[in-house]
């Protein structure tokens, strides 16, 4: 598979999305980390397991640079492993299973190491609900046979790990901010997660 072939099969799994800007920088990012992996024998399942382990592992760090790192090399994974199914043909319905239940996880650690950088841990479990809630709607959607709504939230899974490094950062820099970063960012989730209700309740209707 070509470069070219690889986009457009990702613009179809996508809806259609045009491909240019950042969606194009990070295509051919992961185009050739996917490239690089296939020719290793390496697995989407496997990808997404070491995005996985990598924020369970926030669980065990007290440092912030390690909670950044951490953090992005689990955001990294999860968008390399759709990359490597389409690059392989290697897509599978237990993938998409694994990956969602990965993700909603990894999202978990996330917003624990956020705690550890001064957010309240009521407002993680608010982000982490809401988001959640978000990610339900768009699976249930799915599996009634919409795999594409059309719609992109201010608040996207890449967006909620910026959340968390953003916090990371100010914790870092000496500014106690956290809490009012978390109440901003919980007010942005909610707004993506009434967007896809409202979007749904549309599509069904």
């Amino acid at each position: 598979m070509n470069r070219l072939e690889f986009r457009k099969r990702w613009s179809d799994l996508h809806g259609g999305v045009e491909i240019q800007g950042v969606i194009k920088l990070w295509l051919n990012i992961s185009f050739g980390i996917a490239r690089t992996l296939n020719f290793f024998r390496i697995t989407p399942n496997v990808v997404t397991t070491l995005g996985l382990i990598s924020a369970v592992l926030i669980y065990f760090t007290s440092y912030t640079s390690q909670l950044i790192a951490l953090v992005l090399f689990s955001l990294i994974c999860d968008g390399v492993d759709g990359s490597l199914a389409i690059y392989g043909d290697r897509a599978s319905k237990f993938g998409e299973l694994y990956d969602s239940v990965a993700d909603r996880i990894s999202e978990a650690f996330w917003l624990m190491g956020a705690t550890f950088v001064g957010v309240p841990v009521r407002w993680a479990i608010a982000i982490w609900v809401l988001a959640a809630t978000q990610e339900y709607a768009r699976a249930r959607l799915a599996s009634l046979g919409y795999t594409e709504i059309g719609v992109v939230t201010p608040a996207e899974r890449p967006v909620r790990a910026i959340f968390v490094i953003a916090v990371t950062i100010t914790f870092w820099f000496g500014y106690d901010i956290g809490t009012q970063i978390a109440i901003g960012f919980t007010v942005l989730q909610a707004i993506s997660a009434l967007i896809v209700m409202r979007m749904a309740r549309s599509i069904l209707r």
